[in-house]
């Protein structure tokens, strides 16, 4: 099968006409899910299909579709990622994965090669959780419900109902966007890694094997508040002492019940009253754990229950905790990880087969199809923020990954 090539200067020149919707003064990206900005870039994509003769579809979760050789009968190969951003965003994450969706179709249908599947190009809605979740890429697979829609709000309490009313979108209209698992042949997604690893290496692609799961916890232990001055150390039940103790185990729990792709963070601290000469009585903390592994995940959050009930027993405190999410880890197809590592080394690539540390909506996508996932690197592994950097050369290689991997599948190598 013959080497196929993006077209380098149009692919750069599409990056950085993108990276103009929502930039603001401090050179961060706006492009917040249903926002004026957002919308800006969603009618971008749509003119940026349609100029070169794709068919455009939006469907019920306002998920853009551009589609190629579509018939609605044969199952297709579907690209894509997001636009939507976080507050004060870099101009790669997600974005890059669809224009490089949108320059794959492109550059098969200049080139009229045969493909016996349709292609689509993708960008879902919402993938970076303005209103809790990937509302796009739920809403394809199936996992939304009514009950989740009306509940839905960011966090200045903005309903995803208004939000979606503000811009003419009826949100209750996202629970008819699920697809047939059979009308989707085979899914795959380039992304910035978003983490050092390629860079470190200096290895331009990334082939993911595996996307990682986790499970959040909000955690409270609470003691007695007291003086500083007068109350022995012997006597105390101080609360952020055993948040301490806790936090030094956490490298131990890890060693001795995770994995080499195990990784626990505590981002988060509140501790009450708050005053320097008052012994803290309460605090609240996050825990987030992530893994491949389900039986990992499961054996780490034992493993943490066990430790926070006896650093609480030691310390007389009392604890509890509340799960805010949980996501399933998912494997990456093995042919379609195949086909990127075959298509890497035809095109002389160096690759790495590595996992993913954060979600996707090849997350959600693996629940009904054949998923895989193409990574570029982050330089220094910088990502939510306008540090966020890639180099275009690696950005091509990655393209061409992708858009020769796109091909073999669509052709039946799959």
């Amino acid at each position: 099968m013959e080497k196929l090539s993006v077209n380098r200067q149009r692919l750069q020149s599409d990056i950085e006409a993108l990276a103009e919707i929502g930039r603001s003064e401090d050179y961060g990206i706006y492009r917040m899910a249903f926002s004026e900005a957002d919308m800006q870039g969603r009618a971008w994509f749509k003119n940026k299909a349609e100029e070169v003769g794709l068919d455009f579809y939006q469907d019920g979760a306002a998920n853009l579709h551009a589609r190629y050789q579509w018939d609605d009968k044969r199952p297709s190969v579907m690209m894509g990622s997001h636009i939507d951003t976080v507050p004060a965003a870099g101009h790669l994450d997600g974005a890059l994965g669809v224009i490089v969706a949108l320059e794959c179709l492109r550059c098969i249908k200049e080139s009229n090669l045969n493909i016996d599947y349709p292609l689509e190009a993708v960008a879902f809605s919402d993938e970076e959780g303005r209103f809790g979740g990937m509302l796009g890429s739920q809403a394809i697979t199936g996992m939304l419900s009514p009950e989740k829609i009306i509940k839905a709000s960011d966090l200045n309490g903005v309903s995803l109902i208004d939000a979606m009313k503000n811009v003419g979108l009826d949100a209750m209209d996202a629970l008819h966007a699920r697809r047939n698992p059979e009308s989707i042949h085979a899914y795959l997604e380039l992304h910035i890694e978003q983490g050092p690893m390629l860079d470190d290496m200096e290895i331009s692609i990334g082939n993911v094997d595996a996307i990682a799961g986790l499970f959040k916890w909000d955690v409270t232990l609470t003691g007695t508040p007291n003086h500083a001055g007068t109350t022995p150390m012997d006597m105390r039940k101080d609360a952020f002492m055993g948040l301490s103790e806790f936090a030094s185990q956490l490298q131990r729990i890890l060693d001795e019940n995770g994995s080499p792709r195990s990784v626990a963070t505590i981002g988060r601290v509140e501790i009450s009253p708050g005053a320097a000469n008052v012994i803290p009585g309460k605090v609240e903390f996050s825990l987030e754990a992530r893994d491949t592994d389900p039986s990992v995940l499961d054996d780490l959050a034992n493993a943490f229950r066990k430790s926070l009930s006896a650093i609480a027993r030691k310390h007389e405190l009392m604890f509890e905790f509340r799960v805010l999410s949980e996501i399933t880890p998912v494997k990456s197809d093995p042919g379609i990880v195949e086909s990127i590592e075959n298509v890497c080394k035809s095109l002389r690539v160096p690759f790495l087969q590595m996992a993913s540390g954060a979600a996707h909506d090849a997350q959600m996508l693996a629940k009904i199809t054949r998923a895989g996932m193409i990574f570029v690197p982050s330089k220094d592994g910088r990502s939510h923020s306008i540090a966020e950097w890639t180099d275009m050369d690696d950005i091509e290689k990655g393209a061409n990954v992708a858009l020769n991997t796109m091909y073999r599948i669509a052709g039946g190598q799959l």
